[in-house]
């Protein structure tokens, strides 16, 4: 496959009846020729990388992917167990413990309640750090 690469800057994103527009900007010197040639309609796969302040790739942090993750893996419960007390170590008792520690009902909530990621993230801080000294 033969893929057209150029840095944009996103503009705009809204919703209408038959799903997303996003709007980028690309810079003149940037835009593949291609694309001028392309239909209007045509279809792309698309890949977008952000790109930091300091040039590198960011990394995105799904923490409800995360946390159910950490939750069925026995090191992490085992971890909890020793480090927070948890009653057992079982997917269900880390869940428990999460859910708690962060303030929600459901590890779903990770995905929108920012209170909850800052609370999530200082355990997996915690965890981290542990774990990197073994």
């Amino acid at each position: 496959m033969n893929g057209l690469q150029f840095e944009c800057i996103k503009i705009a994103l809204k919703q209408d009846n038959a799903g997303f527009v996003l709007t980028v900007r690309i810079h003149p010197d940037d835009i593949p020729e291609e694309l001028f040639r392309d239909f209007v309609g045509a279809r792309y796969a698309c890949v977008l990388v952000r790109i930091g302040e300091d040039e590198r790739p960011v990394t995105y942090v799904n923490r409800v992917q995360q946390a159910g993750i950490l939750c069925k893996n026995l090191n992490f419960q085992g971890w909890l167990y020793e480090h927070y007390g948890i009653e057992d170590t079982t997917e269900q008792a880390a869940s428990k413990f999460v859910c708690d520690t962060c303030g929600i009902q459901s590890r779903s909530e990770l995905a929108t309640n920012l209170e909850a990621q800052l609370k999530f993230d200082k355990v997996i801080e915690q965890y981290e750090r542990t774990k990197a000294a073994f």
